[in-house]
């Protein structure tokens, strides 16, 4: 395992995905902490809230993309507005059980996504991603 990263965010509205994903992040020591974020406006208002506290930002989203309301084209597209700062630090990689490719391609050719994760998240796909990170 690449060295461990402080803090990753999870945006999922599965509570299911979450848990499992969560276990595979602690089995795999990827974060220092995890943080769990059930749909993207509660992921967003984290980010302004921890851009206005000064507080540690997260160095990877794992973001799904269907979610009611905001999705993970909105989140994107308001992640989008956050200062250099939050956009420079927080990289953002997709996991999904989409396999809708007009979905897909939307999604990765977004310069803040830096991988697409199909569920399940697993130790190999955690492995890529933290090499991205390097």
């Amino acid at each position: 395992m690449s060295k461990k990263i402080k803090t990753i965010l999870l945006v999922d509205d599965n509570d299911t995905d979450n848990f499992i994903n969560s276990r595979i992040i602690e089995l795999t020591e990827f974060a220092e902490e995890i943080v769990i974020k059930n749909s993207g406006k509660k992921a967003l208002e984290f980010l302004q809230e921890r851009l206005d506290t000064n507080a540690n930002l997260p160095s990877l989203i794992l973001l799904d993309i269907n979610m009611p309301i905001v999705d993970g084209f909105v989140f994107l597209y308001e992640f989008e507005n956050f200062p250099e700062e939050l956009k420079q630090k927080s990289k953002i990689a997709i996991l999904s059980s989409s396999d809708n490719e007009s979905d897909i391609e939307r999604i990765v050719n977004n310069e803040y996504v830096i991988k697409f994760i199909t569920k399940p998240l697993t130790e190999e796909s955690l492995l890529e991603v933290g090499d991205l990170l390097q």
